[in-house]
């Protein structure tokens, strides 16, 4: 069902954890769905200098989250923001149909937290196009959820 490559990055997630006092955080997801993720990022000179990620979700949810930190570390914003859900699948050598709209948020997450970033920023020099993209900050755990068949539910999240 899953691809070797999707089961190392679910048994043995990168980039784990939230970055403390994040330039960029995102949220996406949903608890009556089964999969939210929180993805921060760190900024500097352009480029995303760190990224971390807390999911709670079932193995693709955080197989694609620490699939795509790995793919944006060192990236600038705009290779970043190139980085689509489908990049992702295919980066972790595809993913179950029935998988992809609840558990492929990662990529969604971070472009939430570059516009958090990229706000927050503009917030700071006095531009008043900021705006609240989500990024709550929510404790989230990195687990799976109690309804492991949540996943499996399509709707909008």
């Amino acid at each position: 069902m899953y691809s070797d490559l999707v089961m190392d990055h679910f048994s043995a997630p990168r980039n784990v954890g939230e970055i403390e006092e994040p330039d960029g955080v995102g949220r996406i997801g949903s608890p009556e769905c089964g999969d939210v993720i929180r993805l921060t990022i760190k900024v500097g000179d352009g480029r995303i200098t760190d990224v971390k990620f807390k999911a709670f979700g079932c193995g693709a949810a955080v197989a694609t989250s620490s699939m795509a930190t790995e793919l944006v570390k060192g990236a600038t914003l705009d290779e970043a923001l190139a980085v689509t859900n489908q990049t992702v699948a295919d980066a972790l050598g595809g993913l179950p149909a029935q998988k992809m709209h609840c558990s492929n948020l990662a990529a969604d997450a971070l472009h939430l937290a570059i516009e958090d970033y990229l706000a927050r920023r503009d917030d700071a020099s006095g531009d008043e196009t900021a705006c609240d993209v989500g990024s709550g900050d929510d404790e989230l755990p990195v687990g799976r959820p109690a309804d492991e068949a949540a996943c499996d539910r399509t709707g909008e999240s």
